[in-house]
């Protein structure tokens, strides 16, 4: 297997779990992952959050750790790349309306490169345009209105679920980490033997 050159699209606010959890498995599994963030720069932090089902009708929110760039937005270019993750949390909120950011997004669609979103994640999809002509998708729950306000068709998966749909993984929340990890880890064709 040829080691992948992934990156990882973040932002303050990012969901804790979703963003550190990829980040550390994709490198465990042999992979190059360069975390960006428009605005900031290799070294720089954002604000990560973590995201808990304490039974209220939604997830509650608490500060979590202070999550390291490792790459530079400003540089990234999609033919550097072989995939891109997405994380949820709440800065998919905000990183979806930077046109450069969209522009990105739309790049690694047109060279048909594997993509990966979780929970809030596909909101940049939907805002991207590349979820137009019914391409199918999850995230959480409360996103499916962007996601078929996008174009898109909304998978409804249990909350540990992932869907595959062409070179797109998409999953609804931090427990699908397995069975989304799993599948992009096959769409970028990666073998990991017992």
């Amino acid at each position: 297997m040829a080691a992948k050159k992934i990156l990882m699209l973040v932002g303050d606010f990012i969901e804790d779990y979703e963003v550190m959890v990829p980040f550390q498995a994709l490198q465990i599994a042999g992979h190059q992952v360069d975390a960006v963030c428009p605005g900031k720069a290799p070294g720089d932090t954002v604000q990560t959050a973590i995201h808990d089902f304490t039974g209220e009708q939604t997830y509650s929110e608490k500060p979590g750790h202070r999550f390291t760039l490792n790459g530079d937005f400003a540089k990234a270019r999609v033919d550097d790349y072989d995939a891109l993750v997405i994380p949820g949390g709440r800065a998919p909120e905000y990183l979806r309306v930077n046109e450069q950011v969209l522009e990105l997004v739309r790049g690694f669609f047109k060279a048909d490169k594997p993509v990966a979103a979780l929970c809030h994640g596909p909101l940049i999809l939907a805002a991207a345009g590349v979820l137009r002509d019914g391409v199918e998708c999850n995230a959480y729950p409360a996103c499916a209105p962007d996601v078929k306000g996008g174009g898109g068709t909304y998978i409804e998966l249990p909350m540990d679920g992932a869907h595959v749909s062409g070179k797109l993984v998409t999953g609804p929340v931090w427990t699908a980490h397995v069975e989304w990890l799993r599948k992009f880890l096959e769409v970028l064709g990666t073998r990991i033997e017992p």
